[in-house]
């Protein structure tokens, strides 16, 4: 079949093989460019299919040679529906990490459940004994609790005030003004159950209890804290209420590890495109002009540069992992740079519609939102038939 982009929002609901497959083979490609990393051995991603999830299995697999298990929730084709973009990324690393000699796994299912987990200690007992890294990267707008069945969905609200800001359409480039009633305790409780960080206790409780968690692991989740114009709806929102639990999670995780010579952090990254990031109004725009200032300054960084970046100077450098105040990695650094973030707020205060063209790189953001699911691709041909029903390889 022949497959275009069809969007409905801030999401896509095609996604093409060739494509995602070309965007994972150049991941790949960079990372091998780079000095190896003396890094873990056996890794497991958990939301391992896109984003800095994928991102930090390729680097784990090609730039520290380690073997991986990846869970993610992805859907397969099925008649006239392509798979997800997830699935394609997956099925493309698992090809190109066989092709390596890496021991690679892809378990496909709701990682909150319990059946998930116990599904993926036994996978890790069998085959790769133990690990000694744990990705937590897992962004769904849905969680259902494993022991008391309730469902709870996230929402992006601020807390406290009405919020309005700037916002862009990125299809049309139309710049208006979003205003957003304040969430409810009952938004903010269920926002903080699905994005806080109780599941990823869960799987290092469990990991620990099955005895598959090698003395001396590091485990990581990620956030994002990112400047004043977001905050409301995002940092001081229900995100960032779920953010804090996060964080306060890795405090007690890394007492935790501690014992046994293992660590725990948040990592919080710069702000990128992602499907994640396109649903939070005002945060197109800013990235839009972010983009325009570190790509000008020459310090912008993809998914990968953030996650190779992040393993080989900080989880894997020679000194001790370096930490803000809060115990936190900052790979966010260089957005955060003063001089980044006067040029941004210069910017954003004359973006309008007319202007956003010349004064943000929103056809970049454009262009990496199609990327994100195999689209606008170089050397791809679009027009030519393609077989949706890609098999993945390792799939358990």
């Amino acid at each position: 079949m022949i497959i275009q982009p069809k969007t409905r929002g801030f999401i896509c609901t095609t996604a093409h093989p060739e494509g995602c497959a070309r965007q994972v083979r150049r991941q790949i490609e960079y990372v091998q460019g780079q000095p190896a990393i003396e890094g873990p051995r056996s890794v497991l991603v958990i939301g391992a299919s896109t984003g800095y999830g994928l991102a930090s299995r390729i680097v784990a697999s090609f730039a520290a040679g380690a073997n991986t298990v990846g869970v993610y929730f992805d859907k397969a084709a099925e008649g006239a529906r392509t798979a997800s973009a997830g699935w394609y990324n997956s099925a493309a690393f698992e090809q190109a990490a066989a092709e390596a000699g890496r021991k690679s796994f892809s378990i496909v299912g709701d990682a909150f459940s319990d059946d998930i987990k116990t599904k993926t200690i036994e996978l890790i007992r069998a085959e790769l004994g133990k690990i000694d890294l744990v990705v937590y990267s897992v962004a769904s707008p849905r969680r259902t609790h494993p022991k008391s069945g309730e469902t709870f969905t996230s929402v992006i609200k601020p807390i406290g005030d009405t919020y309005t800001n700037k916002t862009v359409n990125f299809h049309t480039g139309d710049v208006s003004f979003a205003t957003i009633e304040p969430a409810t305790d009952d938004e903010i409780r269920q926002t903080i159950a699905v994005m806080g960080g109780e599941d990823w206790q869960m799987w290092i409780d469990e990991l620990q209890e099955a005895g598959v968690l090698a003395d001396g692991a590091t485990t990581v989740a990620y956030s994002y804290i990112g400047p004043e114009i977001t905050h409301a709806v995002y940092r001081e929102g229900t995100i960032g209420r779920a953010k804090d639990d996060l964080e306060a999670t890795a405090i007690r995780l890394n007492d935790q590890l501690g014992a046994a010579g293992g660590r725990a952090f948040v990592s919080v990254n710069k702000a990128l495109v992602t499907q994640s990031s396109s649903a939070i109004p005002v945060v197109p725009l800013y990235i839009s002009a972010l983009y325009k200032v570190m790509k000008e300054k020459g310090s912008h960084e993809g998914c990968i540069e953030q996650m190779y970046r992040l393993f080989a100077e900080r989880l894997y450098g020679a000194a001790p992992a370096a930490v803000d105040e809060k115990g936190r990695i900052r790979v966010d650094d260089w957005e955060m740079r003063e001089e980044v973030q006067a040029e941004v707020a210069r910017l954003w205060a004359a973006l309008t519609t007319e202007n956003v063209y010349e004064l943000s790189d929103l056809e970049g953001y454009r262009r990496e939102f199609f990327q994100l699911f195999g689209f606008e691709t170089d050397g791809v041909d679009y027009e030519a038939d393609v077989n949706p029903d890609v098999a993945i390889v390792n799939l358990r």
